[in-house]
């Protein structure tokens, strides 16, 4: 499972960069997904961050 952060979305919270530091960073305001971590979508982690984001700008894809 992949994971991304829709930037036309996200209102940079930061909760995904605090909930999963190792996938997540926090640059120019936005959330986005640290280069070669796009496949971490299976962890817990990750998912957590994807279900608590508020504004659901971190999306998990088959």
């Amino acid at each position: 499972m992949k994971v991304s952060v829709d930037r036309a979305v996200c209102y940079g919270s930061a909760e995904c960069a605090h909930r999963a530091p190792s996938v997540f960073a926090f640059e120019d305001g936005y959330g986005v997904v640290r280069p070669g971590q796009e496949g971490a979508g299976e962890d817990a982690r990750v998912r957590e961050a994807a279900e608590k984001c508020p504004s659901q700008a971190v999306v998990l894809t088959e």
